[in-house]
């Protein structure tokens, strides 16, 4: 080729990116583009090897910084090989890197001689092919070519590539060709390669003989602190023989308890020692709280400033756990504690492959991988290759292929539909699990409980504290003295449910102002339980201004619910459940806790406490209006709880001591107060919510200060100062601002006063 030929190409009319030209297969168009990239490039190309064409070239882009081999055994496109990962997964033999080599290889004239030839070698090599589906590849030399190719007759078929039953096998073969052919060589991503065959082979083969009977077999028992249902088990066996696996059965199956048994499977099978679970942040304590209940490992939530990070990732802790905001900014300490299990929790968090934090996660290196999420496709299918790209980058192919193969496309280019998608399902049998709940409805327990823990923002935390300030400085005032006045009663009262309220959203004390994060929450959660169009939800706050912040996302999110709260005359109310049952566009039944008790709702099947009432009793009663005699289906009850809160406190207490509260503090109960008896019972109450226990992992941090983005790594998860101030200096104006901000609940507990 001239250099005249090679300066035409350059000037040749350019192929469109965004859209095929008709003459044009796929291959060809993306080959063309590729070649097109690399003619602008700016790279820098140092020849590694001996020879001036057919050798190893190391290609640096200098502005963004990285490097890639390029090996050069052709002139055309298809043997060549390239490091990068564009490479590794088109399926085309080349890249830009490799197309701007043989550009700037074409343009010296004195490489014409080299440009119809082909790489020919003295010594044999094993290599991989990308070439569409990645195998293993034997280029024989012209040295001990007979011997060579002796060993390799019953390994290789006439192509060159290894068989699929002959990887446990090729160890033999490697050894022998060595001892013949000392130049012999293996390319890494082969040895790679083959040694991810083997590890998988033989790892299916240990949980074979760990599960002999299936899911019937005896290790189940004690594998972790609780029985697994039918399913479950078919899912841990699934997954831990997959080793990176997807989990996509639908929310309220147990895909948290399916993934710890696949970690303790692989412990036990595999020797893993270190797992790395990302979730949202709202979940990081409930996968705590979980690991702890059901299994005997050691789990730490990372959080804090970096240098506490840095100290947590580096504890001999099994369970780390983090939340998706982190991982960019801790990439380098996540990769540098080497986890063997990724546990990547609500994954469709990484559907978007565009996005920052996807691109992150992706690049979180570990052997084993459970991927959960019960919506991997919402609305558009190259977000189901987002997600499976984090499993295994290699089993959807390159995603202009996918989208091409899949799409349906009109005149003008736009995506009008989607075809062949059950190849899709069948290409993921061997890594994806789906269940419904309809489809193993015969197993299903009666009641899931969850609880969601949420983050506050700064203003809630700031007033939090501050009421928190108070409720210190009374409860040592009746330690030290053994009574509290009037007054003092009043303030604490008033002091413990501001505390709740906030925790809920600030609107709810002062109208002017409107931070909370549960509202948000609350609507993604919905959002995945609409894919499902026969669930029907209950949501239940105890107060009617977090309703009416409810119910207008509700009405933006054009979803049709009725709203129950106290102001509803009773006759309205018959027509709003009426409704709600036979509406099948009715999805949301939206009510205080004037909805707790009187009411049928079992067509609904879920129900979500916004913010959980004292009294556990009350707590049921709301649960009760779905899970009761006539409940034809299996019932979600999803709690949310503010993180590091009094709410968190509460829970934790209940937990273990049911009736803590008594429901003093619930709905008109009038008895908080009555003699010294039932004082010294609350205050002891009071006392344990507001105590500092090292063992159940719960704090308040008061007070909470503004952080400093600028010098903050997580500006979207800020630390909070832990420098508590001393009670005794609360001062007469802090009281004066309580009091002021919240006339209104102060009328409403008055008459518990004159009791």
């Amino acid at each position: 080729m001239s250099n005249m030929n090679t300066e035409k190409e350059t000037k040749k009319k350019r192929v469109p990116y965004y859209k095929k030209p008709m003459d044009m297969t796929i291959e060809k168009w993306q080959i063309e583009l590729r070649k097109q990239f690399a003619l602008d490039q700016n790279y820098e190309v140092d020849n590694c090897g001996s020879h001036p064409f057919f050798s190893d070239f190391n290609v640096y882009n200098p502005d963004s910084k990285s490097s890639y081999k390029v090996a050069i055994r052709s002139s055309e496109s298809g043997q060549n090989f390239c490091s990068c990962p564009d490479f590794t997964i088109n399926g085309l033999g080349t890249c830009k890197h490799i197309e701007h080599v043989l550009y700037q290889l074409k343009k010296n004239s004195k490489n014409n001689e080299y440009l119809d030839q082909e790489l020919t070698l003295p010594y044999s090599f094993l290599s991989l092919s990308y070439r569409r589906d990645r195998k293993v590849f034997l280029r024989i030399g012209t040295e001990h070519k007979e011997q060579v190719s002796s060993l390799a007759k019953d390994l290789f078929d006439n192509d060159g590539y290894l068989l699929p039953e002959k990887y446990p096998k090729v160890d033999r073969f490697i050894a022998e060709v060595v001892r013949i052919d000392p130049d012999f060589r293996i390319y890494p991503d082969a040895i790679e390669y083959i040694n991810n065959v083997q590890s998988a082979y033989r790892r299916k083969e240990k949980i074979k003989a760990m599960f002999p009977h299936g899911v019937d077999s005896a290790c189940f028992k004690d594998l972790i602190k609780t029985n697994l249902y039918h399913y479950q088990r078919e899912g841990v066996i699934f997954g831990a023989a997959a080793g990176r696996v997807l989990i996509a059965d639908e929310m309220g199956l147990g895909k948290t308890i399916q993934a710890i048994s696949i970690a303790e499977v692989l412990a036990k099978a595999c020797g893993i020692t270190k797992a790395l679970i990302v979730c949202p942040t709202s979940l990081k304590y409930q996968w705590k709280n979980e690991i702890e209940k059901f299994t005997d490992r050691s789990a730490i939530v990372i959080e804090g400033m970096i240098r506490k990070r840095k100290e947590q990732y580096r504890s001999g802790h099994f369970y780390k756990i983090i939340s998706y905001g982190i991982v960019k900014n801790d990439l380098e300490y996540i990769n540098a504690f080497t986890p063997d299990l990724v546990i990547l929790d609500e994954a469709q968090r990484i559907k978007n492959w565009k996005t920052k934090t996807a691109r992150s996660v992706k690049k979180i290196s570990s052997e084993y991988a459970v991927v959960l999420t019960g919506t991997p496709l919402e609305n558009r299918i190259d977000e189901l290759h987002s997600v499976v790209e984090f499993i295994d980058r290699y089993k959807l192919g390159a995603l202009f292929r996918f989208l091409y193969n899949h799409q349906i496309f009109d005149e003008n280019g736009k995506v009008v539909g989607y075809k062949k998608l059950n190849e899709i399902n069948s290409s993921l049998s061997d890594i994806l699990l789906r269940r419904t709940k309809k489809e193993i409805e015969d197993q299903l327990p009666g009641r899931i409980d969850k609880t969601y823990f949420v983050d506050m923002t700064w203003q809630q935390k700031s007033d939090h504290d501050s009421y928190y300030e108070i409720v210190i400085h009374l409860v040592r005032r009746w330690k030290k003295q053994g009574f509290l006045s009037k007054e003092d009663r009043e303030r604490l009262l008033i002091s413990l449910n501001c505390m709740r309220m906030v925790c809920d959203s600030t609107y709810i004390l002062d109208q002017s102002t409107r931070n909370d994060t549960k509202i948000d929450e609350l609507m993604i959660i919905l959002g995945e339980i609409f894919e499902n169009k026969d669930d029907k939800i209950v949501v239940f706050s105890q107060w009617e201004r977090m309703t009416r912040l409810a119910a207008a996302e509700l009405n933006k999110m054009n979803i049709g619910f009725e709203y129950l709260h106290g102001g509803i005359p009773a006759a309205k109310r018959r027509e709003l459940i009426e409704n709600f049952h036979k509406n099948p566009e009715s999805r949301v039944f939206l009510s205080t806790d004037a909805g707790g008790v009187g009411l049928n709702l079992q067509c609904a099947n879920i129900v979500i406490n916004v913010d959980l009432p004292w009294n556990p009793a009350v707590l049921e009663q709301r649960i009760g209006r779905v899970y009761r005699l006539g409940q034809k289906k299996s019932v979600r009850v999803i709690n949310l709880v503010s993180l590091n809160s009094i709410e968190h406190r509460i829970l934790y207490l209940i937990r273990f001591k049911r009736s803590v509260f008594a429901g003093v503090l619930d709905d008109g109960e009038d008895t908080v107060m009555m003699n010294h008896g039932e004082l010294k019972d609350f205050m002891r109450s009071v006392e344990a919510m507001t105590e500092n226990s090292a063992n159940d992992g719960i704090y308040f941090t008061p007070h909470a200060v503004e952080p400093d983005n600028s010098s903050h790594p997580l500006s979207n998860e800020p630390e909070i100062c832990v420098t508590q101030r001393k009670s005794d200096n609360i001062t007469e104006n802090l009281i004066t601002r309580v009091r002021t901000s919240i006339g209104l609940v102060y009328n409403r507990f008055k008459h518990f006063l004159k009791k």
